[in-house]
């Protein structure tokens, strides 16, 4: 079974929810952005990173605004399931953007980023990176992917969601980047059931077929 949940933050206390230690041996847990255990590259964190990779079931995310983008490329790039992953360890995957992946029988299109709202401030500190957002170059490879299943997925799993989706859940949804506007793309051109995505720290349901996802753990089903 596959479950979603939203930004983590790294913060091992959500792993001790009732819905989270309900998932079983080959189950899937899906991350929407801001997975937040691979941040400093300190032995803790590896440790961690190490038990993670180790559960029953496997772990998978997109990244978001507040994941080491740099330490996360650093991780050996690998084809899994139809699509490009970096394996943090064991069963712990990272999903790149732009991927089509085929998990449990179901076709998953992943694509991670988004833009910080206090760029400024973690710019100074360090902590905020300028691949968070995609290229015009990625943004055409994940067309080309696709099309190559003639835009047809059954879910979309994002950080970020699209213009007209932020409409209806932020004050500030007239704000638009390249990534907003290529998610409005896929909204008139891709066939999907359903859309994934949980930066705005929030559990709604945006009429017919898109989930804010954040401290709820919800089936794919």
């Amino acid at each position: 079974m596959i479950y979603l949940t939203g930004d983590l933050h790294g913060d091992m206390e959500r792993f001790k929810s009732k819905e989270i230690k309900k998932l079983k041996k080959g189950d899937t847990l899906i991350v929407c952005g801001d997975f937040g255990f691979v941040w400093d590259g300190s032995k803790k964190e590896k440790s961690i990173l190490k038990k993670l990779g180790k559960r029953k079931y496997q772990i998978l995310f997109v990244e978001g605004t507040h994941d080491n983008l740099d330490l996360l490329a650093e991780y050996p790039l690998e084809d899994w399931n139809g699509g490009k992953v970096r394996r943090i360890s064991g069963s712990l995957l990272k999903l790149e953007r732009g991927s089509v992946f085929e998990i449990e029988g179901k076709k998953v299109f992943a694509f991670g980023g988004g833009e910080s709202p206090e760029m400024d401030i973690r710019a100074n500190d360090g902590t905020w990176w300028e691949q968070e957002l995609p290229t015009e170059e990625e943004i055409t490879a994940a067309r080309a992917v696709l099309a190559a299943h003639d835009n047809d997925v059954d879910y979309i799993v994002t950080h970020e969601c699209s213009t007209a989706v932020r409409h209806f859940i932020d004050m500030d949804g007239e704000h638009t980047n390249l990534m907003t506007h290529f998610f409005d793309e896929i909204t008139e051109q891709v066939k999907f059931k359903r859309w994934y995505f949980g930066c705005y720290h929030m559990d709604k349901v945006v009429p017919p077929r898109y989930y804010a996802t954040f401290a709820k753990v919800l089936p794919l089903e």
